[in-house]
């Protein structure tokens, strides 16, 4: 299909009534090279947009059941772990591109399915899958056909980690501990009771102590085996991560300036803050709530021969949503900027 720049291009969201779809209605409404057509609810069909998603109120258009697609241009898969890999032939017999918000085809094989996951239905799609996070996958997004939105929080550390890889700071050797704290809207709608606000309520509760999935999409792009740990916290948006790392050889601040501006300089979601003036010294989750930026700093601890990392995004949108339009933007040939250019508020309630 070929199409220009001034084009638009319908799309479809599946599974928008829950916090993903919604923030995808969001984004796809408002951006100027997309129609959206159709979203899908199992739960909700019939109901209006709004009637979901407050925010959206103004949007005239009606959830209608999966099992009936229309034919488009982009679809959006926003389902849980496990649906896409088993409709996948569907969605792309209905859309040119399809971007995958779940954890289906974010992985190169279906042996890290089988380690990480429950296994793969349909692995000969994985090796045409492409990761959609653009600050370490742009050249293979363009004209892709089906893309995997990166998990919440593998983007927050994988966007903290990669640039002392490439500054050859950190070789894969050392030894990396990756602390993550993240608000409730990561278990979605369904979440339980453990997202519950009575149960949430000033918790930093260790809920991935080892072993969390997301370790996989770390180990896949960094090429090195990390300590993670996932926190519940009392926020509603937003992962922070915090890494703590221990290079072979010192280096200097001028040595990490010069990584993280080489990394991320020209990037347009990317700000490096690193122990400037003003409350906010480092990234906070907070900093960037409703925008597809991300933080991402640093600071020496030459006693310990220690450098700690901190980075931090909106899980719903860097993390989400926001990563994928972001990653259609390029795969469709339009401005990646697009639709994206909300920079967040201050001063806001908790994210």
């Amino acid at each position: 299909m070929n199409k220009t720049r001034t084009d638009s291009y319908t799309a479809s969201v599946v599974g928008g009534s829950g916090f993903t779809g919604g923030e995808l209605l969001r984004l796809l409404t408002q951006h100027p090279y997309f129609e959206v057509v159709q979203a899908t609810s199992r739960s909700k069909t019939h109901k209006t947009i709004g009637n979901v998603h407050p925010n959206l109120r103004s949007v005239d258009l009606r959830f209608t059941d999966p099992s009936d697609l229309e034919s488009v241009d982009v679809l959006f898969a926003a389902t849980p772990h496990g649906v896409s890999m088993q409709q996948i032939d569907t969605f792309t017999a209905a859309a040119d591109t399809v971007i995958d918000l779940s954890a289906d085809f974010r992985l190169n094989s279906v042996e890290q399915y089988n380690e990480w996951y429950d296994g793969h239905a349909c692995p000969e799609y994985l090796e045409d899958a492409e990761y959609a996070l653009p600050e370490i996958n742009r050249s293979n997004l363009a004209g892709a056909s089906l893309i995997a939105a990166g998990g919440c929080n593998a983007t927050a550390t994988i966007l903290g980690l990669n640039p002392l890889f490439d500054a050859n700071i950190l070789t894969g050797d050392e030894q990396v501990i990756v602390d993550l704290k993240v608000g409730s809207s990561e278990g979605g709608t369904g979440g339980g009771d453990a997202s519950s606000h009575p149960e949430r309520s000033g918790v930093v509760r260790p809920y991935a102590p080892t072993g969390h999935r997301h370790e996989a999409e770390i180990e896949q792009f960094l090429g090195l085996s990390v300590s993670f740990t996932a926190h519940a916290v009392e926020m509603t948006r937003g992962a922070s991560a915090t890494c703590h790392v221990f290079p072979s050889d010192p280096v200097s601040n001028s040595d990490l300036w010069g990584a993280y501006r080489n990394a991320y300089a020209e990037e347009p979601f990317m700000r490096t803050v690193a122990g400037g003036g003003g409350v906010y010294r480092y990234p906070e989750p907070k900093s960037v709530a409703g925008s597809n930026y991300a933080e991402v700093g640093f600071e020496r601890d030459p006693s310990n021969h220690r450098l700690v990392v901190f980075s931090a995004i909106d899980n719903m949108m860097k993390g989400s949503a926001g990563q994928a339009v972001h990653a259609a933007n390029i795969a469709l040939g339009v401005d990646e900027t697009v639709g994206l250019e909300f920079t967040g508020l201050h001063p806001v309630g908790a994210p």
